[in-house]
């Protein structure tokens, strides 16, 4: 490593200079000769700027915290819980499908990252816990993937599934579950659910750490036709949705470069290349799709063995050594058979759930060809046949090219099941009439390619209606993308300026759609006169708002609660859960009906007006003030002085549940989370331009100037500018 006489790192390639930059905002920029040498150079600046970040990650994923940090109870636990879910059985099966361009980018990624590693010196943060990495594998870049797929995107969708067991063990009838749940087309056996043992949860310390892999849960995309925009090409808009409070941020925002090609983007550290973005020729970016990809089914179980018709059958047993930092040395058994992993101990008589994982076995080679590919697309149609290579990462994928055309793909693994079984329900594990027929073929997966209105706009909707399948079971209310295509639909020239101020809009379409009913009841007085006067925008100042959400939180603990699970069950829900934030719609929907099993004959009139008498006496406050958070470091996070500078707050979180700049503040198990717009971009097929922002800092190193560089512009709305 030297540096040039411009001051920019330079690396030796095998193919020439590497020359490593830092462009506007300190993000980084690589430019190399060759692909292979761009790919050392991404490795290396990953190393370079979230070593901690990659290293920290790494261990969580592999089950080794209680080796490497501290071996306490609660990370045995954390430990425990991912040796059980084996993420990459067949990693090494997997690394063999690659094709040659592939492999030798993974490759030479990992080689940058180990070359960092060789040369500079460990991190303070690893020598206060004794902690030397070891150098970064291309297993690590597919256990990443893999971890990350399911823990950020299937994890929310199993414990909705595990909800309706525990709806059924409560009591609440099968009218009141199907009308919550639409898809749930399953008949239900009450009598096989209620002898469900169910897991014993993590303690909530164990959960925690798992937050350091991020939930990819919420997002927005859109790109418009250059019929409808000033520049005669399409816009394209990113913005995923994800936890920012914390440093350093999910994403890692990058500029490649070779005489070929520039790719500009956001990656995640520890896998190469750019995840969303653009390059000379396209522009993509993701959502959440919420594809089904869990079964859960129910095993009778029996001295270690379950039930087939008259027969016990073996499970097959993997051992798992836990290896603690005191030598300790736990042996966790791992119990599975051709329906999933067991959530029980089979020597304990009884029925357990088994869950399933569309992509547990012969999956993580496709994401990988698949973000190769997409990098390298010439157009549109170029990128959908690589997006639908992608296995284990089920996302809406919106993409325009210079050429003039727009698309959408979604990708992902999803079973093929009979088409009387909805996939939300655990069903006997005896019976092969519940066993799914293979996968969707990629084929019939929701598309589409240059609509006729020129417009195409995700946001974790319902969007089976574009494919031959319904893969989507539990959509996300399609508030956000609706109102979206409202904002869209009102100009008849689309600017970058525009897409700015729709990526920054605080308007709630939930708002607007639940206050008809509500208004009827509000009584006269102050409280009153401020929400009759209210524009449905969660600005920070908004008294109006901060009384809706209490009377609206007040109808769900009532509806949902006094009516059913209990107040006490819906409070740790809303608040200790991402549920409600996740599947607020399922809910509104039986809010907006007249009629409703749920309501116990109870006329809605009267449990709305019942709702806002317990709202209004409630104490308010300006909106902004009840959404205060800090900026949590990874690991040190709550645990050292303020002043110290780890941790960065209070700042206000801008935004509600509804609004397309979501902003929301809940628990994890104790710990404090939130789901906001992590990173935004905006690119214009026709001028070039790429302009972005993003939350928290471009680097993981509290002393360094990049610490918390994006913050300021980010919380403003500002977005930097790269042609």
């Amino acid at each position: 490593m030297r540096l040039n006489s411009k001051g920019s790192i330079v690396l030796q390639g095998k193919d020439g200079d590497i020359q490593i930059s830092r462009s506007t905002g300190g993000i980084p920029e690589v430019y190399a000769r060759s692909s292979r040498d761009l790919f050392f150079g991404n490795g290396w600046i990953h190393a370079n700027d979230r070593q901690l970040h990659m290293m920290l990650t790494r261990v969580i994923m592999k089950g080794e915290a209680s080796q490497y940090l501290d071996d306490s109870s609660e990370l045995i636990a954390l430990d425990r819980f991912i040796r059980q879910m084996r993420f990459a059985p067949d990693i090494h099966e997997e690394l063999s499908k690659l094709d040659a361009e592939t492999r030798s980018s993974l490759d030479a990624y990992c080689e940058g990252v180990n070359n960092f590693l060789k040369y500079d010196k460990n991190i303070f943060e690893f020598k206060i816990l004794g902690y030397k990495p070891e150098p970064w594998k291309p297993e690590d870049t597919m256990l990443l993937i893999k971890a990350f797929t399911y823990l950020g995107l299937s994890y929310a969708q199993a414990d909705m599934e595990r909800l309706i067991v525990q709806m059924v063990q409560h009591g609440i009838s099968n009218e009141k579950i199907k009308e919550l749940y639409p898809y749930l087309s399953d008949t239900i056996d009450r009598e096989l659910l209620k002898k469900v043992t169910m897991k014993t949860p993590l303690v909530p310390e164990a959960v925690s750490w798992l937050e350091i892999i991020p939930r990819f849960t919420a997002s927005n995309n859109w790109t418009v036709s250059g019929a409808l925009t000033q520049s005669g090409k399409p816009i394209l808009c990113g913005d995923p949705h994800l936890e920012v409070n914390r440093i350093p941020g999910v994403w890692h925002e990058i500029i490649l470069r070779t005489p070929q090609n520039k790719f500009i983007g956001v990656g995640i550290p520890g896998a190469p290349g750019v995840l969303i973005g653009r390059n000379d020729n396209i522009a993509w970016s993701a959502t959440y799709s919420f594809m089904d990809m869990i079964d859960f089914r129910i095993e009778e179980c029996r001295n270690g063995k379950y039930r087939r018709g008259n027969n016990w059958k073996d499970f097959t047993v993997h051992e798992e050594i836990i290896q603690t930092k005191k030598r300790n040395r736990i042996i966790e058994k791992v119990y599975e058979n051709e329906h999933g992993i067991l959530e029980g101990d089979p020597y304990a008589d009884g029925f357990y759930l088994i869950g399933n994982w569309s992509t547990r076995y012969q999956s993580g080679a496709g994401d990988l060809m698949g973000l190769h590919g997409v990098m390298h697309s010439q157009n549109v149609k170029d990128a959908i046949v690589n997006f639908k290579k992608y296995e284990c990462s089920t996302y809406n994928w919106v993409i325009a090219d210079t050429e003039g055309n727009i698309g959408y793909q979604m990708s992902g693994k999803a079973f093929a099941r009979p088409p009387e079984f909805s996939g939300l329900l655990a069903q006997n594990g005896d019976s092969v009439v519940y066993d799914h027929k293979g996968f969707i073929p990629v084929q019939d997966l929701p598309s589409q390619y240059n609509p006729p209105e020129g417009i195409i706009v995700t946001a974790n909707q319902d969007m089976n209606h574009l494919g031959k399948s319904s893969p989507i079971n539990l959509p996300m209310a399609a508030y956000r993308s609706d109102y979206i295509e409202r904002n869209l639909k009102k100009e008849a020239m689309l600017t970058t300026e525009k897409m700015k101020d729709i990526h920054n809009n605080l308007y709630s379409l939930q708002a607007e759609r639940l206050m008809p009913m509500i208004l009827p009841h509000i009584p006269a007085g102050e409280k009153g006169d401020i929400l009759r006067s209210w524009d449905y925008y969660y600005t920070g100042n908004s008294l109006a708002a901060s009384i809706f959400e209490n009377i609206y939180l007040a109808l769900l603990k009532i509806v949902f609660g006094e009516n059913s699970l209990g107040r006490d069950v819906v409070q740790y829900l809303m608040t200790e859960t991402g549920i409600f934030n996740d599947y607020y719609g399922n809910f509104d929907n039986i809010l907006l009906k007249e009629n409703s099993s749920w309501y116990n004959e109870i006329s809605r009139d009267d449990i709305i007006a019942k709702a806002v008498k317990e709202g209004l006496e409630l104490p308010v406050m300006p909106y902004g003030k009840t959404k205060r958070f800090v900026y949590s470091h990874l690991l040190f996070g709550g645990k050292l002085p303020r002043f110290l500078g780890f941790d960065r707050g209070f700042f206000s979180l801008p935004g509600g549940r509804a609004t397309i700049l979501q902003g929301q503040l809940f628990r994890s198990s104790g710990r404090g989370t939130s789901f906001s717009p992590s990173y935004r971009f905006i690119t214009d097929m026709g001028t070039g331009s790429y302009e972005s922002n993003s939350a928290g800092g471009i680097s993981d190193r509290r002393f360094s100037r990049l610490y918390f560089n994006r913050h300021a512009d980010w919380i403003q709305g500002k977005y930097s500018r790269i042609q």
